[in-house]
């Protein structure tokens, strides 16, 4: 039977500080809100506009941006977060989910096309 872990096992300190490192709070990009169980990682610039960059969001908030923007739209703001906020809509969201539980979820309203 072979050993779990060899004595010369390069990757042997690799396994020890993933124990000792603590786990960071991951926040959600839109509203800020701690992260629940469900994690979303939406891309701010969209895959089909070149976006690489992925950031952790509630499901919630993932749909609102969705139904609130087009994609080309979202390319323009790319990560900044301010500019995303002084849509009066986006900002009504944040404002109300703030009081929401982390794992909250509600259906969106469709886009308005």
């Amino acid at each position: 039977m072979a050993r779990k872990h060899s004595k010369h096992d390069p990757y042997r300190d690799l396994d020890r500080d993933e124990d000792e490192v603590p786990a960071v709070a991951a926040h959600c990009w839109l509203c800020g809100r701690p992260m629940g169980k469900t994690t979303v990682l939406h891309h701010p610039v969209p895959k089909s506009r070149g976006g690489r960059d992925v950031v952790p969001m509630h499901p919630i908030c993932q749909q609102t941006l969705v139904a609130n923007f087009t994609n080309s739209e979202l390319q323009r703001f790319g990560m900044d977060v301010e500019g995303l906020l002084a849509n009066p809509a986006i900002r009504k969201f944040v404002d109300w989910v703030a009081k929401k539980d982390p794992d909250f979820n509600a259906p969106q309203a469709r886009k308005l096309r």
